[in-house]
């Protein structure tokens, strides 16, 4: 009679520990989506060709004031800072293509449905892309407002000053207007899921509706424009004191970017893909 064999049982192989959780995964394939179509890179190079065409002609626009014979019109020494922050009021509808376009096209052409069934989490899907197109339009903001002072400053010549504090203040003040715009144009699209419906939007909240209620001598509908997000952005760069300090611009304009998605994450969760 033969002896039975006895079998050392094998433990089963001891899977790796996940280097990463749910939403640094999404962010990651957010990443990756922006970054792989065409679009993300034709928009940063008209950003920094509109920033550099934008900047340069304010330049000359200073230098010419400066120089002509009318002394009413002349801005003095004029600061490379003033110049990159006032060329964001055209330089910033091109950026906000970014946040924009990072949710429109996948409506578009359908690829929303593959995002979700990968990420069912809406509102993880659209944390994860706030957080991508915040990243990428603050990197975007430093890039152009860097390339903004290094065309105006040569223009400027003697009539310009750029301190190297205060120009990188106005850059990086640049570029956390901007991604904040960014995160408002991505929570507006994912509400509204049209590009031309979002931009229209977009800039009537930016310059339409605020341009139409600052009537002079009436100061009531001047202080409503000025809870407007491009007006309260545009108290912030300037580094005013009124109608509210600096920081309070910033706030409010943070304030209207998480409204936009806390309506988009409604939209998202009421709505099919």
């Amino acid at each position: 009679m033969t002896a039975l064999s006895t079998v050392t049982p094998t433990r089963p192989a001891s899977r790796p520990a996940p280097t990463s959780g749910p939403f640094t995964g999404a962010v990651a394939a957010e990443w990756t989506k922006l970054w792989s179509v065409r679009s993300t890179w034709w928009t940063l190079l008209a950003a920094v060709l509109t920033m550099a065409a934008t900047a340069g002609q304010l330049a000359i626009y200073a230098v010419n004031a400066n120089t002509d014979d009318d002394p009413t019109v002349n801005p003095g020494i004029v600061g490379v800072g003033e110049i990159v922050t006032g060329a964001l009021e055209l330089t910033q509808y091109v950026v906000l293509a970014l946040g924009l376009f990072a949710i429109t096209s996948e409506y578009a052409t359908g690829t929303i449905r593959t995002t979700l069934r990968c990420t069912p989490s809406r509102g993880r899907v659209l944390a994860a892309k706030a957080v991508v197109v915040g990243g990428v339009t603050f990197l975007t903001g430093l890039l152009i407002g860097a390339v903004g002072a290094a065309v105006a400053w040569p223009v400027l010549g003697e009539w310009g000053r750029a301190p190297l504090g205060g120009t990188v203040a106005d850059v990086v003040a640049s570029a956390a207007y901007l991604a904040l715009l960014g995160v408002l144009a991505l929570g507006l699209a994912a509400a509204l899921r049209g590009a031309v419906l979002t931009l229209t939007v977009l800039f009537a909240l930016l310059m339409i509706v605020p341009l139409s209620l600052q009537e002079p001598g009436i100061t009531v509908l001047t202080r409503i424009a000025d809870a407007f997000p491009g007006v309260a952005g545009n108290h912030f760069l300037a580094g005013d004191t009124e109608p509210y300090p600096a920081a309070v611009g910033l706030l409010v304009l943070a304030g209207w970017a998480v409204a936009a998605l806390a309506l988009g994450r409604w939209a998202l969760r009421r709505r099919d893909a």
